[in-house]
């Protein structure tokens, strides 16, 4: 079973892995592997939404998504949108920046550290979007309770998370022309471009939740009229069965599954700049960790069971979080690729680790594991105020 659902992405990390060593040598290799890593890691949560939304679908649009979306998420997302970034953000063209990337690495490199404030505040302000929405929103289960249910009560002033972002923005922006002007002007321009890509980045964030949030209108008002046709299906002695999500409800899920993809995939690529500059690095580790999370999809629609780890989806929100705040950090310091690599492995272990010492004493106690709020909730936040 797990070979022959994970087997492509085995073959695939084989390859990539090989090939990076082979042309640029260990540090490629290792790099790649973190990146791989990375971007499992942060995509733990969209496989699980994927897999919710995927297992009502039939099997000609479940093989639309596994064929077509890992097309677009490990071609389009992984290995087009890096360069697009670069080229936008160092105002070069594409075939420009694939060029200089082949023939001139160290030109290349000196483009995207120059662009690297504009692509740290558009790539920081869109995770800081993820992870605030994420934080604020009141969730059945908590994972660092004392934490977490302040900032949820919190979360019902709307808003909230739009105005913290801009605060954050404008004190990095300040700080980076406060700067500039101890050191003779050096910064001086980068504060204008940090306030202008953070604002794109929250802004492209805002319409991929909007897009998201109606794909999901539309899905719930198609499944409310199939589930009435199934219904009159039934008084009128016809097979339920016929009237399935084939129609137009399946593409609403299929848009709206493409639409959630991209906006995770923003997730991985944006948060490997704060690891390596290099675009084809970068597409070798996300389009192996999009294949991983592709197959972790098909295993939970046919298994189910990753679900039962309530806290993984807390941990990939706080690896979101850790790196949002990495890449604003890194447009004025630098920090060790080997650091932001590891905080959202750790996390997300951690999270996992949690997840299975509640399900163990759920067990213990003579509960089903899916039990959320009231008595099992504060049962939890006793497990877990502690983190």
């Amino acid at each position: 079973m797990v070979l022959k659902t994970f087997g492509w992405s085995f073959g695939v990390t084989a390859v990539g892995l090989a090939a990076a060593a082979f042309f640029w040598g260990w540090e490629a290799f290792v790099l790649v592997l973190m990146l791989s890593i990375l971007e499992i890691s942060l995509s733990f949560d969209n496989a699980v939404v994927n897999a919710g939304v995927l297992k009502k679908m039939n099997a000609f649009w479940q093989k639309i998504f596994l064929t077509i979306g890992i097309l677009i998420a490990v071609f389009g997302m992984r290995l087009v949108f890096p360069v697009v970034i670069v080229a936008i953000t160092a105002q070069v063209g594409p075939i420009e920046a694939v060029e200089v990337a082949l023939d001139n690495p160290d030109r290349y490199e000196q483009l995207v550290t120059d662009a690297h404030p504009a692509i740290a505040a558009f790539g920081g302000m869109f995770l800081l979007m993820i992870f605030l929405d994420f934080i604020f929103d009141e969730r059945e289960h908590k994972w660092i309770g004392w934490l977490e249910r302040p900032l949820s009560r919190l979360g019902k002033v709307n808003g909230l998370s739009v105005c913290l972002a801009l605060i954050v923005l404008l004190v990095v922006a300040v700080t980076i022309a406060t700067g500039a002007h101890q050191h003779g002007g050096m910064h001086a321009d980068k504060s204008g471009t940090v306030m202008l890509s953070g604002i794109a980045g929250l802004i492209t964030y805002l319409i991929v939740g909007g897009l998201s949030g109606h794909f999901e209108d539309k899905l719930e008002e198609e499944e409310e009229r199939e589930h009435e046709e199934e219904e009159a299906a039934k008084r009128a002695g016809k097979d339920p069965s016929m009237v399935g999500l084939a129609g137009k409800a399946a593409f609403f899920m299929f848009l709206y599954l493409e639409v959630l993809d991209a906006s995770f995939s923003f997730d991985g690529v944006i948060g490997a700049f704060a690891i390596t500059n290099h675009i084809f690095w970068m597409a070798l580790g996300l389009g192996i960790g999009a294949m991983y999370v592709r197959s972790l999809t098909v295993y939970l629609v046919r298994q189910g069971t990753l679900d039962d780890y309530v806290y993984l989806e807390h941990g990939a929100h706080y690896a979101i979080g850790a790196l949002a705040a990495i890449l604003l950090i890194t447009i004025k310091y630098e920090i060790h690729e080997v650091i932001t690599g590891s905080i959202g492995v750790l996390l997300i272990a951690f999270s996992f680790w949690s997840s299975v010492r509640r399900n163990r004493r759920l067990e213990a106690e003579g509960g089903d594991g899916d039990s959320g709020g009231g008595e099992d909730e504060s049962k939890e936040s006793e497990v877990t105020s502690g983190v």
